[in-house]
């Protein structure tokens, strides 16, 4: 907008100087010729007292050497021959200085009375008709120069182009800080919006501009806080939800206590405990104004490795009960990446529960991590019947079939956490078919917040592929938490 406005502005001071300058051009030259003929005119009528007392070549030699333009051979006077006497004598016709005109152009005037001015060799010659004493018409010829015709128009043109220059560089300058100042503060607005839109929620911004500009800003800023004052009224929703649970937790953790000994008991009360522990990071969480950058938290961090071992050992027990398969490969080294370790948890437990919620029992399943340098990929595939629509089970509030994904009815929450988590890195999530002939859910975790380029996922899925299910009978040699059952 801002080169707009000068372009715009420059167009019309350039019209503007062009429809002002030529005309004042022409009117300088039409000033300096009559200026020199004016001149002409006034030296041509010096000449005209002696004329008017005699004709005498010598007198009338004498009286133009006199005079500034005759001293120069500028002048000439063309006196007629007298009339023929009654004794039948008459005189001659005098020309006294240097001739220039034409003698038709002289007896032209001679016989018209008035004056003419034509053009000649060099110039142009002032011709001024003058009466004898006689009653004769002499003609007093004036030579201007072309130099003098043109006197001081180029200077005048000069100093007309530089004040059009000028003037087209102040307008331009005028322009280009009225755009300054008309799109800093729209600069300054679209970023804001973009760090709201990052998760930058104290942006706020100057309310500085033109009137519109101001109203904006004043909007903007009314926005963000609504937008901070709504996010605050949800977390204080979400944590006064979650502390209502605490109630049916105690009964549940009070049954539970006496239920014995067994294993089913020691899993209830585990499970128990997970929940209540949930509970309680999910109300923390709520009531802490956590600081985003770039939309990552900024307790973000964790090993991978660890919190998959310390998942899959909690439903490796369920799965034992189930009769279920289940193989743990990757986790042996220290995988460090920017997601927090609590919503890494959760995003493995939701697609961990999908499974045992929508696949039957003894179906197997898997977990495999691999570390491509600068992203990490958490393969989970089971042997279920598989997802008929990925699209759809992708989409938030729809599944698709049986799946490590979800089934027909469900939310699909569960999904959009885990996308959410791999989304907040730079990665993404995709559902295939896994070599377990059910459903493979891929996690692609970036290292550095850079989205991965098409040609290197593919290449991640066929590195997921590779190290993916090796048979039933590999599964139970797999080392780590939950490989046995």
């Amino acid at each position: 907008m801002r080169w707009a406005l000068v372009k715009v502005c420059l167009a019309v001071t350039a019209m503007v100087v062009i429809a002002f300058a030529v005309p004042l051009g022409l009117v300088i030259r039409e000033m300096a010729s009559d200026r020199a003929f004016s001149d002409a005119e006034r030296q041509a009528g010096t000449i005209a007292p002696t004329l008017s007392i005699t004709t005498d070549r010598e007198e009338l030699t004498r009286a133009v050497l006199s005079t500034e333009p005759g001293d120069r051979g500028h002048l000439a006077v063309h006196v007629p021959a007298p009339e023929e006497a009654a004794d039948g004598t008459g005189g001659e016709a005098l020309d006294i200085g240097t001739r220039r005109a034409t003698p038709k152009d002289v007896e032209t005037v001679r016989k018209a009375g008035r004056a003419s001015i034509t053009e000649v060799t060099g110039g142009f010659a002032l011709l001024q008709p003058t009466a004898l004493s006689t009653g004769e018409i002499a003609v007093v010829e004036v030579f201007v120069p072309e130099g003098e015709v043109s006197n001081g128009v180029a200077t005048a043109w000069l100093m007309l182009a530089g004040v059009g220059v000028a003037l087209i560089v102040g307008s331009v300058a005028v322009a280009d800080r009225l755009g300054v100042r008309m799109v800093q503060p729209a600069q300054r607005l679209a970023g804001a919006a973009q760090d709201l839109g990052e998760g930058r929620l104290g942006t706020r911004v100057p309310e500085e501009g033109p009137t519109e500009l101001r109203s904006a800003a004043v909007a903007f800023n009314s926005m963000a806080d609504q937008v901070v004052q709504l996010l605050a009224n949800e977390r204080e929703l979400a944590a006064d939800l979650s502390h209502r649970l605490r109630t049916p937790l105690t009964v549940l953790r009070l049954n539970a206590a006496s239920l014995g000994e067994g294993p089913a008991a020691e899993q209830t009360r585990a499970a128990v405990q997970q929940l209540e522990h949930e509970v309680d990071t999910i109300i923390r969480t709520a009531r802490e104004q956590r600081p985003q950058t770039q939309g990552v938290p900024a307790e973000a961090g964790c090993d991978a490795s660890e919190v998959i071992r310390e998942r899959m050992g909690f439903w490796s027990a369920l799965a034992e009960d189930e009769g279920r398969e289940v193989r743990l490969a990757g986790v042996e080294r220290t995988v460090r990446i920017p997601v927090a370790r609590t919503e890494l948890a959760a995003a493995l437990d939701a697609l961990l529960g999908n499974v045992f919620r929508h696949t039957p029992e003894g179906t197997a399943f898997a977990v495999d991590v691999h570390h491509s340098g600068d992203a990490v990929i958490v393969l989970v595939s089971d042997a279920g019947p598989g997802i008929d629509d990925p699209k759809a089970a992708l989409a938030r509030g729809a599944s698709g079939r049986t799946g490590a994904s979800g089934s027909v009815g469900s939310t699909g929450l569960g999904l959009d956490i885990v996308r959410r988590v791999a989304e907040s890195t730079g990665g993404d999530l995709r559902i295939g078919r896994s070599v377990l002939g059910g459903t493979e859910v891929r996690i692609w975790i970036g290292l550095h917040g850079n989205r991965p380029e098409r040609g290197r996922r593919g290449h991640g899925r066929r590195v997921g592929r590779r190290i993916g299910w090796r048979g039933r009978k590999e599964a139970r040699t797999t080392t780590g938490p939950g490989a046995q059952h």
